[in-house]
């Protein structure tokens, strides 16, 4: 049984944000990327689902753009694939069988053949384009990775400054203080003599 219940580390945080991504781009679903992060990580789906939500999710809005893009290219591409397939599978099957072919069927033939090579032209060029665009969104999504990684960690050497600043700023201050109470005046002392007269006592 799952049980673990320490902070999540920036490591925990960038390894729930890459499978998410992934399964996004892939066109699987955010439970899953959550059951599999749960299992790298001992914790429950329901904690890796609570802590994107909660705290990753606002960080990679671009990110999860760009991966839902990709995820509809990415199913062009597979669909444009697929008609190919189908359409040379077909020409394949136009050709007549030996000694039977009339000039007629030779004329159709050529004619499909060339209707088929033309679209098999444009499929091959337009798969050839999404590929490319397909590689261009992965290296800009990569550096958005690495651009929001920089940053985290430069919030995080920003908020160790801002604690040590805050220390030293508080320790300035009771030094101040202690200062003044050492420099305070002391109050007058008197005593009466023998006169029945106040005299005044010089303190130390």
């Amino acid at each position: 049984m799952k049980t673990r219940q320490d902070a999540w580390t920036h490591e925990d945080d960038l390894l729930l944000a890459e499978t998410v991504l992934r399964y996004i781009r892939e066109g699987g679903t955010q439970l899953k990327a959550f059951e599999e992060v749960g299992d790298k990580l001992n914790r429950t789906a329901a904690a890796c689902g609570f802590r994107w939500n909660a705290e990753i999710r606002k960080r990679y809005v671009e990110a999860i753009e760009l991966a839902k893009k990709q995820r509809k290219e990415r199913k062009r591409a597979l669909e444009t694939a697929k008609k190919l397939q189908q359409i040379e599978q077909h020409s394949s099957c136009l050709l007549p069988a030996p000694n039977t072919i009339t000039l007629e069927q030779c004329i159709a033939f050529l004619q499909s053949l060339n209707k088929t090579e033309i679209q098999s032209q444009k499929l091959r060029e337009e798969n050839g384009r999404l590929k490319k665009e397909n590689d261009e969104l992965q290296q800009r999504n990569k550096e958005l990775e690495e651009k929001l990684s920089h940053l985290t960690e430069q919030q995080e050497t920003i908020q160790e400054d801002y604690q040590a600043l805050i220390k030293i700023m508080d320790r300035a201050r009771k030094m101040v203080l202690m200062e003044e109470m050492e420099t305070q005046q002391p109050a007058h002392i008197f005593c009466m003599d023998k006169n029945g007269s106040l005299e005044h006592v010089a303190t130390q």
